[in-house]
């Protein structure tokens, strides 16, 4: 099915499903299909390509990959586009491809840790009207939304808002009101997420095996709420990051099983692997206080005013209960920073 037929089916009030599309559009639009339409042209073509190589000495590497593929959303009248920062982190080179297929160099302007937006500017004119930025919160669970894919092979998708939850991910990270969507959509990574008047809702981050988080095992999406952006985007752009990102970092990924937060894996280049931490070990505490939950375990640990300094958590190693004093770092500082952040 074309782009075009697929536009024209989401402009559906029901936002009928593909397999209906071919009847719905027997009819011409009405005023109202027709302006949704529109919309969701607009959104479309401001939805690019992303494609990065990271630095070949960036840390990240070893777990992103030196090449990386996604999406983008044009967001400023300037050619800002937002995205998700995983695609961006440590990068070497920037190449944004437009819907009309041209494809333009970049450089990074920001990377956020606490929301893991990231920001890239193209260096020559983009020539694509911004998306205007919608609010994720308002909208209501069972919504059909357009999820929107640049690059080759990109196209937009329907999918439903199953799930407005926290989120807490192994990998040292906690948003509010993450958005989680079903059926999920392939190469999610920076993808749009689009209402019925073209607004961007949220940026593609993650495939998860339980949108509802209820344990049906449901698969579908992750995205970042737009949110999360407005209250932070002129700092992201003045700075290249956030106060928020400055926090304590460990170098741990961990899970939460049974009302406990266990290690899966650790960094060698982090505070805890230079703490004698180890995939297996559990964390019962911090600095005395109990955790039980990710969330609870990101929260204690990032209300200290300090991103470098020491917290002692309570760990069970084996059958012994152990006090690990670490030194926290900042994330931040670790990263190999690109010339243009």
């Amino acid at each position: 099915m074309s782009l075009l037929a697929r536009l024209r089916a989401l402009a559906l009030s029901s936002f009928v499903l593909w397999a209906c599309a071919p009847l719905a559009l027997a009819a011409a639009p009405s005023a109202g299909e027709q302006e949704t339409i529109d919309a969701l042209s607009r959104a479309m073509e401001a939805v690019v390509g992303v494609q990065v190589n990271a630095a070949e000495d960036a840390r990240s590497v070893q777990t992103l990959g030196r090449r990386r593929t996604g999406s983008g959303v044009v967001i400023g009248p300037d050619g800002l586009i937002l995205t998700i920062g995983y695609l961006i982190l440590e990068a070497d080179s920037i190449q944004v491809t437009t819907q009309d297929h041209r494809v333009l160099p970049a450089r990074p302007v920001a990377y956020d840790l606490a929301t893991g937006f990231g920001l890239i500017r193209p260096l020559l004119p983009l020539r694509v009207q911004p998306v205007p930025l919608g609010t994720a919160s308002g909208t209501a669970a069972s919504a059909k939304l357009m999820a929107a894919i640049g690059g080759e092979g990109g196209g937009a998708a329907v999918t439903e808002l199953v799930s407005t939850r926290p989120f807490s991910g192994y990998w040292e990270y906690h948003i509010e009101g993450a958005l989680f969507t079903s059926p999920p959509v392939g190469r999610h990574s920076g993808a749009g997420l689009f209402n019925a008047r073209g607004e961007l809702l949220g940026i593609g981050s993650l495939f998860v095996g339980d949108a509802l988080g209820d344990s049906h095992g449901r698969p579908g999406n992750m995205f970042v709420p737009v949110d999360l952006l407005r209250p932070i985007l002129a700092e992201l752009q003045q700075t290249g990051s956030t106060r928020s990102s400055r926090r304590p970092w460990l170098g741990i990924n961990s899970t939460e099983q049974g009302g406990r937060v266990q290690i899966v894996r650790v960094s060698e280049d982090g505070p805890a692997f230079a703490a004698g931490l180890a995939e297996g070990d559990i964390v019962l505490a911090i600095d005395g206080e109990k955790v039980s939950t990710l969330e609870g375990f990101y929260k204690k640990l990032w209300s200290r005013p300090e991103a470098e300094g020491e917290v002692t958590l309570t760990v069970l190693k084996g059958t012994q209960i152990r006090q690990v004093p670490v030194k926290t770092m900042d994330r931040m500082k670790t990263m190999r920073r690109p010339a243009g952040i």
